[in-house]
């Protein structure tokens, strides 16, 4: 298998929210704690792997806050305020 030459380095998906929820997720890049430790140390392919599961996270994200919308049956595009209390 043919090796690809890296010209750029991986950027840190970090933003700066820098917060954890429970499971240890950061809110603002959705890495793990051990990824955000380890980030400077993995390889290229690894970095790509970690960015593959944040990928697949903040599909996952997308997808329970369509369904949370489909549930709630809120349509906000359609809502029109007219200005009448009744």
């Amino acid at each position: 298998m043919n090796q690809q030459i890296e010209l750029f380095e991986i950027a840190n998906p970090c933003i700066g929210v820098c917060r954890s929820n429970k499971k240890g997720y950061c809110f603002g890049c959705l890495r793990s704690r051990r990824e955000r430790q380890l980030w400077h140390d993995m390889t290229t392919e690894q970095r790509r792997e970690v960015l593959r599961l944040v990928s697949g996270r903040k599909l996952r994200i997308e997808q329970i806050k369509q369904r949370k919308g489909e549930q709630l049956g809120f349509d906000f595009e359609g809502l029109v305020e007219d200005g009448k209390l009744f």
